[in-house]
């Protein structure tokens, strides 16, 4: 004969102050560990989203990030007029070489960092979707202007539409804000790639980006630079470089969230089950008289996990609804490029069902040897109690 879910509801009730300890230790476990799993998830996203599946970036052969990668100009030209390069209504090649430095720059709370400083063609509003002004207007070709991405004009320090910045001792305008659909790019500042190239003493590229007419021939594209001695390039997906460009940096993000979620899930896990041992210890007389009315010990330690996992999944969801205000937060990371990559908090549906994977682990590890030793209480020694 099986216990009612009722008498377990009512048990927690009356022990109000012992259940709401539990319930809070699993909570917040469950809400530090989901946090950790969004500003990992956070920035895999916003590098995966960078670049477009149409697209492919040629870089030097065994480079690890365009910062590492050099092309000549010549190269970048030959490239670009290839068969399979879509062209647009004026018949124009849409490729973009571009050239990438990084440049210390100051935060608002007043510490250094790395910025990408993207060196660009009119071409690169083309070959790549989702790239919008917000405020402003682009650079203009042949001057020292600049546009900064919205994501690292929050997070710098005097970097805004109207000001200038200081770049190899000459200043440069910062004539407009863009919006990159929250991608790694809203992290760079960008500007013409001819008048940049001489002033950081640049002579060739480090990428060129290219819409294919047809995705499918990216590896065959590849498969014919890699038998070309002379040009030592590589041709990759875009989307599919940037994100294995965040593959080392959101690794280590999840393995914190790991490292973060089993010691505290440990102290969890203790509270939980001193918690639950406490109750055993509150209703000997209480198991002693349903023995004694007739139910089993299976029956007994069945409830008393049960009870358990009750309080796990309601401090799972406290501790996701805790998380939740997370989503959206800005923060930032190190890049393949040595440079900082800003990135919002994702909840995702992932980030939710690991956190309450982990408490229902919580709630049954807590609870399996207390109910073991709810289920051996003597029957004669709790009689005599009551």
């Amino acid at each position: 004969m099986a216990l009612p879910l009722s008498y377990n509801i009512r048990s927690l009730y009356v022990r109000v102050h012992v259940t709401l300890l539990a319930i809070g230790g699993i909570a917040l476990v469950v809400a530090v560990l989901t946090v950790l799993i969004a500003m990992a998830m956070g920035f895999r996203l916003a590098l995966q989203a960078t670049g477009s599946p149409e697209n492919v970036i040629v870089t030097q052969r065994g480079s690890q990030s365009e910062l590492t990668s050099g092309m000549s100009r010549e190269n970048a030209n030959v490239l670009s007029v290839n068969e399979r390069v879509q062209r647009n209504t004026d018949g124009q090649p849409l490729a973009s070489p571009e050239m990438v430095v990084v440049a210390a720059m100051v935060r608002n709370d007043g510490a250094s960092t790395n910025i990408v400083i993207r060196g660009v063609t009119k071409k690169a509003f083309e070959v790549r979707t989702g790239i919008r002004l917000v405020e402003g207007r682009a650079f203009q070709s042949g001057l020292y202007e600049v546009i900064v991405g919205r994501r690292i004009r929050d997070r710098m320090r005097d970097i805004d539409h109207g000001r200038s910045i200081d770049l190899q001792r000459r200043q440069w305008s910062i004539v407009g804000v863009f919006e990159a659909n929250g991608n790694g790019f809203e992290s760079e500042i960008w500007g013409d790639v001819d008048v940049m190239g001489p002033a950081f003493n640049r002579d060739g590229y480090q990428s060129l980006t290219m819409r294919m007419r047809n995705p499918l021939t990216i590896p065959t594209f590849n498969a014919e630079l890699e038998r070309n001695p002379r040009m030592q390039l590589q041709a990759v997906q875009e989307r599919q470089y940037y994100e294995e460009q965040s593959g080392e940096v959101s690794t280590q993000l999840l393995g914190l969230a790991g490292f973060v979620a089993i010691v505290m899930g440990i102290g969890a896990i203790f509270g939980a089950m001193n918690t639950m041992y406490a109750i055993v210890a509150a209703r000997s007389r209480e198991i002693g008289t349903l023995r004694a009315l007739g139910f089993s010990q299976q029956s007994i330690l069945t409830s008393f996990v049960i009870e358990s996992i009750f309080l796990a999944i309601v401090g799972g969801t406290l501790g996701c609804l805790i998380a939740l205000p997370a989503d959206g937060i800005s923060s930032a990371a190190g890049g393949a490029n040595f440079a900082e990559v800003a990135f919002a908090f994702k909840i995702t549906p992932i980030a939710l069902g690991t956190g309450m994977l982990l408490a229902i682990l919580m709630g049954v590890i807590g609870g399996v040897l207390p109910a073991f030793r709810a289920a051996k209480v003597p029957v004669v020694a709790a009689l005599r109690d009551v």
